[in-house]
């Protein structure tokens, strides 16, 4: 998995920062699965993970913000998206969980990361990995979350 489809349809590298996306999915997914509490258990996910095949091209720093800031305050990006979905959080999937963590924290806590660009890293992850219509979802949670977290911005792009 080391090439994605550009917009011209041509096969284009995955950049590092995508690919830092992706092993942060990969590592908040398996962080779901065991319960989604114990920060214990996290540092034998992050082995796991960074021994994986293409980890080295990898945005490291970004991989380890992202991690440690969607499982460091799950509690807290789960109480600014939860009013925004549309059944329980235990009805999610643990992808759609794991990605509007990750979409939440940048979101909220990366603002030099324009919303438009985090929100579509969010979709990108759900379609990868997710069920059929999963980035609708997401994307609908993240527009509504942009909205309240990043009002200034949002609404500076539609005047465009």
């Amino acid at each position: 998995m080391t090439e994605s489809k550009a917009r011209n349809g041509r096969s284009s590298p995955r950049s590092a920062r995508r690919m830092a996306r992706e092993f942060a999915l990969q590592a908040v997914y398996a962080w779901l699965l065991r319960g989604g509490q114990s920060l214990a258990e996290l540092g034998e996910i992050d082995a796991h993970v960074r021994d994986g095949e293409g980890f080295d091209q990898a945005d490291t720093q970004w991989y380890h913000t992202l991690l440690q800031g969607a499982t460091h305050q799950a509690e807290s990006l789960r109480a600014r998206f939860v009013p925004y979905i549309d059944r329980p959080l235990e009805e999610l999937s643990p992808i759609e969980h794991a990605v509007l963590l990750i979409g939440s924290f940048e979101l909220i806590h990366h603002v030099e990361v324009p919303y438009r660009v985090a929100i579509n890293e969010a979709v990108e992850l759900a379609k990868s990995f997710g069920g059929t219509d999963g980035y609708r979802f997401v994307n609908g949670v993240l527009d509504k979350l942009a909205a309240e977290v990043r009002a200034t911005e949002v609404q500076a792009t539609a005047r465009r």
